[in-house]
This record gives C-alpha cells, structure tokens and sequence, in this order.
C-alpha cells in the first residue's frame, strides 16, 4: 500500500513540476500537494503536511470563487534525457525516501505516463494550404555511384503545398548559395513565387530559433533574397521535422524511386536523369493524399503565384568583403584564393558570379579564380609571390586541400636555403 501511495504521488508531483511556472505566475500552488517546487512536492510525498481546519481548504476557495476546483495541469514537456531513465529517477526517489519497492513495480507504475508522452510526440494536425500559399524546400544527402566512384551528393526539393508539384535540384554541397539557386531554379521552374517559404532550420539560412518561444532569427541575406522575390520566409519548428511533412516525404521520395540503385556516368547525367524523371513520373503520379496529379491540381495553383517575368536572378552575383591573410589569400567559403602578396593585411571586395572569384582592391581587379566547389580547397597563382619566394614551382602553387603533406625541399627553396 504505501509502495502504490508512493508512486502515484510521484507522477502526480512530475505533473505538478510541469505545472509549476504557470500556477506560480497566477501565485497558486499545487492543488494536490499544496507546493510549488520540485523540492516541495517530493519532501510532501514522505511528509504530508497536517491537515488545516482553521481556513477553508483551497477547493473550498476555488468553488467560492466560481472556478474549477481541480485545475487542468499543462503537460509535461519531456526531452530525450527526461523520458529515458524516468522508471530509474522513481526508483531512486523511493529509495531516497525510504520506501521499498522493486524497478519492475516502478516500471509498471510509469508505463501509462510515458505512453502519454510517445502519443503526444507523435500527434500531428494535418494541414492543407491555399493555392500558391505556401512552397517547403528541403535538402537531403545521399551516395550515388558517379562514373564508377561513390560520391555523396545534395539533393534540393521543393515542394508546392497545395498540387504537391516537386522540383529536384542536385548539388556537391549544401552551402547558402545552394539553398538561393535551388529556389530560384524552382521559382523559374514553377513560373512563379509563392506568398510563403516554409524552410528548415539549417544555419545557413537561419541565425537562431528558440524552440520555446519559437522566436526566429533569419541570416541577413536570406531576408535580403526574400525580399527580392517578395516572399515571407517560415522556419519549421526546431527538433519537428513534420511540420514541413510534405517536403520531408518528397525528399523521400526522390532518393528511394528517383536514385536507388542507379548508376551514373557523369555528374550532369544524373541532373539530366532528374529533370526527366520528374517531368515523367513525380508530375504524373496519381498522390496519394489528394487522389489527383500534381501537374493537374498545379493547373489550378499556377494562377495563384507571384510572376517573376522580367527579374533578374537574386544569385547574378554576389559581394563579399575579406581581408588578406598572411598566405597572400582570403576565404571564401571556406575555400582559398590567392592575391599579390603586397595586398597582405588589406581589405578587398570579393565578387563571385558566373563560376568565377573575382578580387577587387581599390576599385581594380587584383585577381580573377574559377571558382572551387569542394571545401579546403586552394586557388593559387604563382604570379602573386613574385618577389617574395625564389623560383617557387609553379606546381606547388596549385595545390589542393588534399596535398597537405610536402616534401621539405620546397620549404627550403621558399625559405632561400636548407638547413
């Protein structure tokens, strides 16, 4: 009997934590054990407090007052290190409290509070949009064979909310300028804008987003590229990806009946492969949700988007601003391009458009690369160190990230002697 008295105390005082912020900030307590911290309610579970029969009980209070007596609690917001090891943390608050009872028994008693807890991580309201309402954009990693080497590529997908009409974008990464080409080759292929972007929560697209208060922070250049294209961006609740579901299972879709076990014989044979394959089976497809087509329900959704005739890419070009290392080069998404070593320390403008890395200094081109896709990567010219290294090998100067390793006789020439 205490060991049962015991335990359903303890779920109800997990309930009464939960509970806690608001009946505080309505200065109430615990209707079942009159407390108002964890510390309170478990010292009550051992300790009950002795009855008052001066004052009218708090039910009492509540029905004078034309309330309910026993207030609805607030669920209980459980993350990962709550739900797993809760059966263990009921142990161990009995042990503490002197009560004798075995883990199976807790287990037992805990097991209708965490079905409660998978239920309500699993519920979700389904949700239709309006044509030309809303468009989900998503990437999603994956290896493909590619001219018989295994290679991990990024897919772009976006989706229309209301014909469910996909567009498939691959990339060798998945950087901003991704996300931004992604859009606009969809915008292009759509013929249109939607009135709203519904995105993920990836950092190169968004600064911070409190899973609380689901108060979000956009990068600059995304509210910029918004702004160009007239579009209220959205980000999807942190840590939920089914709030964008319909993109989630396009994503899906496209690697598990688009890429598996398909092989490619080129990098540009798989975007071909794509392209086709959504104009002959993604768009014809009868869906599963709304019985129809994509391609016929976006006849009726085309109307309702935003034309885009006559504005120029968002993407034509873009600025940067670096300042010159101590390796006569700056960085550029995480890749080096080199400048004339007289620049070091000096600020210069960065212009990317076209394939190609573009370095200003004073309002003259110091320096033009093509531009590198991979990560780590070096841009160098041998030109730039002219008067600073003896004879350097021009192919020292072309080097990539993967050449880390060199022999110490180049050092040696660089430095105008040996050891």
């Amino acid at each position: 009997m205490q060991q049962e008295s015991f335990l359903t105390q303890w779920i109800q005082a997990r309930n009464d934590c939960a509970a806690r912020p608001r009946l505080a900030s309505q200065g109430q307590r615990s209707p079942a054990t009159g407390a108002s911290t964890p510390r309170e309610i478990l010292a009550h579970v051992r300790n009950p407090p002795a009855k008052r029969t001066a004052a009218p009980s708090r039910s009492a209070q509540w029905r004078s007052a034309g309330s309910d007596p026993k207030p609805t609690y607030v669920p209980l917001e459980t993350g990962g290190n709550q739900r797993n090891g809760l059966a263990a943390k009921a142990h161990f608050d009995a042990d503490e409290h002197g009560v004798a009872v075995s883990l199976r028994t807790v287990e037992r008693a805990v097991k209708p509070l965490r079905q409660q807890w998978r239920a309500q991580a699993l519920a979700t309201v389904r949700f239709e949009t309006a044509p030309g309402a809303q468009l989900q954009i998503d990437f999603g990693e994956r290896a493909v064979m590619i001219a018989g080497e295994r290679e991990r590529v990024y897919l772009f997908v976006a989706t229309l909310g209301y014909s469910r009409r996909l567009h498939v974008r691959v990339f060798r990464h998945e950087r901003q300028a991704s996300w931004f080409d992604g859009m606009e080759s969809a915008f292009a292929a759509f013929g249109g804008v939607a009135a709203e972007v519904l995105l993920d929560n990836a950092r190169a697209l968004v600064v911070h987003h409190d899973p609380v208060t689901r108060e979000v922070q956009f990068n600059d250049r995304l509210l910029a590229f918004a702004k160009h294209w007239e579009f209220v961006p959205r980000a999807c609740a942190p840590y939920r990806a089914r709030t964008k579901g319909k993109d989630e299972r396009g994503v899906g879709y496209v690697k598990h009946n688009a890429l598996a076990g398909r092989e490619f014989a080129s990098f540009a044979a798989l975007e071909a492969h794509l392209e086709q394959w959504v104009r002959e089976i993604a768009d014809v497809r009868v869906h599963g949700t709304t019985g129809e087509a994509p391609i016929a329900r976006f006849a009726r959704e085309a109307a309702a988007l935003k034309s885009i005739a006559g504005k120029p890419p968002f993407t034509a070009s873009r600025l940067l601003q670096r300042r010159v290392q101590a390796d006569c080069c700056v960085e550029v998404e995480r890749n080096a391009y080199s400048v004339p070593w007289r620049l070091i320390g000096e600020p210069v403008h960065v212009e990317l458009g076209g394939g190609q890395v573009r370095i200003f200094h004073a309002g003259r081109q110091v320096a033009e690369h093509v531009e590198r896709l991979g990560r780590r990567e070096r841009a160098v010219l041998a030109e730039h160190y002219v008067g600073v290294a003896k004879a350097w090998p021009p192919s020292a100067m072309t080097a990539t990230a993967n050449e880390l390793l060199r022999p110490l006789a180049e050092y040696e020439t660089l430095a105008g002697g040996s050891w």
